[in-house]
């Protein structure tokens, strides 16, 4: 670029560097000096960067300083050796989130404690036996949201959550395993009334039968005095729960907002209790179903509360159209029906106040699609499947690239794209999919 073009105030550039993605960012740093000095030295343009280690032999002192230049908050921390560890809370002191996957080597991961501003934990998908006591004992107090998927114990399990239960400032908690762990009721118990300010719950256990009605109600002297007290829980996240929970277990969740229900690898069984569940929850502002029982089988039992929606099951068009009179109101929709056509169609007549939604477009035909101009209140549509030829570019990670070469969108969506901006006097920001937070386990991507 001509030298002519720099006087420019730095300002203006800041400003058009704020609209580019981090793949994109990378690419403006890596064509003139300039450029990569303003893009390092304002922290407010990677303000969501994240970066994965897993190769830590190719990884030299200028990449330390850019990264520390960044403050970056999130690591991932994949296939590495403990003795990797030891230099990070002194090379990168603003980490607040480490996530910890497909770990390969036993030894206790205790540095991770030399993160003086640490608060959000995650481990996943271990290829050998961690020792996760220790560490989070030492991090107590310190740490509030802890996530375990898919990881192999070194303790037993009633002395892990004996360990949990003991991180009091924990907000958010998940859990996922293979079924091999028992948890008894007593210790869950143990647990809920050793997190008071626990917020977001993802819980999964496998279990063989109904359980007890006062599941998530956990005795204490005070509730023997005065009865039942409802859990400070907001949301919920139940992993192949169909037939175990029923409506009595989740009174004492009331005035739960948000719920999550996912059917990894669960049969639903004839009976729908997703239809008794949303009885008891006449609160809820947000739900998200993933497989299990078709739509028909309880969308006239969805609270009129509800404004957020995930649907991830099969449906007919008849089921939808039953949705839309129960729920006119609903503002965020994100819709991948299995096996459904013509849906599309139907979302501005039946969901009028939309204002986010997600959705795929191929097989949509392009009346359908553009269709979408009806909806005047909307503001940010998601194409699920943006990309075509490749897997889509990871936005946010320091070295992962698309595998094959670059993705792509293709020629049919970006002229529907440039039809609907212009239909809608570019009022609808049209994206593709949101990355995943990477301190989050697949289950939930």
């Amino acid at each position: 670029m001509p030298l002519k073009e720099y006087s420019l105030p730095e300002e203006v550039w800041i400003h058009a560097f704020t609209f580019l993605s981090t793949r994109d960012k990378h690419s403006v740093r890596a064509t003139c000096r300039y450029f990569r000095e303003v893009l390092d030295k304002n922290v407010y343009l990677w303000k969501d960067f994240s970066v994965v280690l897993n190769d830590f032999s190719r990884y030299n002192r200028g990449f330390w300083r850019t990264l520390a230049r960044r403050n970056v908050r999130t690591l991932v921390l994949r296939e590495g050796k403990k003795k990797y560890l030891r230099p990070l809370p002194d090379a990168l002191p603003s980490v607040t989130g480490v996530a910890v996957d497909y770990w390969s080597e036993p030894q206790p991961l205790d540095t991770l404690a030399r993160f003086s501003k640490l608060t959000s934990l995650s481990f996943h998908n271990s290829q050998c036996p961690l020792d996760l006591c220790p560490l989070l004992q030492l991090l107590s107090l310190q740490v509030t949201r802890l996530s375990v998927c898919n990881v192999k114990l070194r303790s037993p399990t009633v002395q892990f959550i004996s360990t949990v239960s003991k991180m009091r400032n924990l907000t958010q908690l998940l859990h996922h395993h293979d079924g091999t762990e028992r948890i008894p009721l007593r210790a869950f118990h143990d647990l809920l009334s050793g997190l008071p300010r626990l917020q977001q719950l993802s819980w999964e256990m496998v279990a063989h039968r109904s359980l007890p009605d006062h599941f998530f109600s956990p005795p204490s002297v005070q509730q023997q005095l005065e009865g039942p007290r409802p859990l400070p829980l907001s949301s919920l996240e139940l992993l192949n729960y169909d037939t175990l929970v029923t409506r009595e277990a989740l009174a004492p969740l009331a005035g739960l907002r948000r719920l999550s229900v996912l059917h990894l690898y669960s049969v639903p069984g004839p009976h729908c209790h997703l239809s008794t569940w949303l009885l008891a929850l006449p609160r809820l502002t947000h739900l998200s179903v993933h497989g299990g029982h078709r739509l028909g089988a309880w969308a006239a039992c969805l609270p009129r509360s509800v404004v957020g929606l995930t649907l991830c099951v099969d449906l007919t068009l008849d089921d939808l159209v039953v949705l839309g009179a129960r729920l006119p109101l609903l503002q965020h929709l994100h819709l991948e029906p299995w096996g459904a056509t013509g849906y599309v169609a139907l979302v501005p007549e039946l969901f009028p106040q939309l204002r986010t939604l997600k959705i795929r477009h191929h097989n949509v035909p392009e009346s359908d699609f553009l269709g979408l101009a009806l909806l005047d209140k909307l503001h940010h549509l998601e194409v699920l499947d943006w990309y075509c030829g490749h897997r889509r570019p990871a936005e946010g990670h320091a070295h992962i690239r698309p595998a094959g070469g670059h993705a792509s969108t293709s020629p049919r969506l970006s002229n529907l794209i440039a039809q609907l901006r212009q239909l809608t006097n570019n009022r609808v920001h049209i994206t593709p999919k949101r990355q995943q937070d990477p301190l989050l386990c697949q289950c939930l991507s």
